[in-house]
């Protein structure tokens, strides 16, 4: 007759690694569809942001279109003069191309964002309204009519 012979408890077998690849390539894979991209070009107007008490953060930024508008860095003054300009991505505009730009930030974004979009007007605190009063009316031409004036938070009398 034959001997059984207990086999011994040698532990627990060890973890498959086989898949790890597969799920590390996964995860980069939805990360690089996910993620969007922030395009913060180069700043070409100095943007001191006027204060205020009553902020509120927005929530979605990727649906923010941003319009700058103040003097022009001591790099492009020569070029440009004193005067407050407007910076459309990376370039300077005129207010004419204020309606084009949003329709194509509109454009660019799926037909369920487009409601939700906001344009953003970063100005500097010594900017004339006459300038940023342009600008609102070319956003209405073209149904932008989500405004938002970024500011920073702190009283008004701060400035002062």
């Amino acid at each position: 007759m034959g001997k059984f012979s207990k086999k011994k408890d040698s532990g627990t077998p060890a973890i498959s690694t086989a898949s790890l690849p597969d799920i590390v390539f996964m995860l980069l894979f939805f990360f690089m569809v996910a993620t969007v991209m922030r395009e913060n070009g180069e700043k070409k107007v100095m943007v001191r942001l006027p204060s205020a008490d009553q902020v509120k953060k927005i929530e979605k930024k990727g649906l923010v279109s941003f319009i700058y508008v103040g003097k022009p860095i001591p790099k492009y003054r020569a070029k440009f003069g004193d005067e407050p300009r407007i910076q459309l991505n990376d370039a300077f505009a005129d207010v004419s191309e204020v309606g084009p730009f949003v329709l194509k930030e509109k454009a660019a974004k799926r037909e369920e964002e487009k409601p939700l979009m906001i344009t953003s007007i970063k100005a500097d605190e010594d900017v004339g309204m006459g300038i940023i009063t342009d600008i609102k009316e070319e956003l209405r031409k073209v149904n932008a009519l989500k405004v938002n004036y970024s500011t920073k938070k702190g009283s008004v009398l701060d400035n002062k």
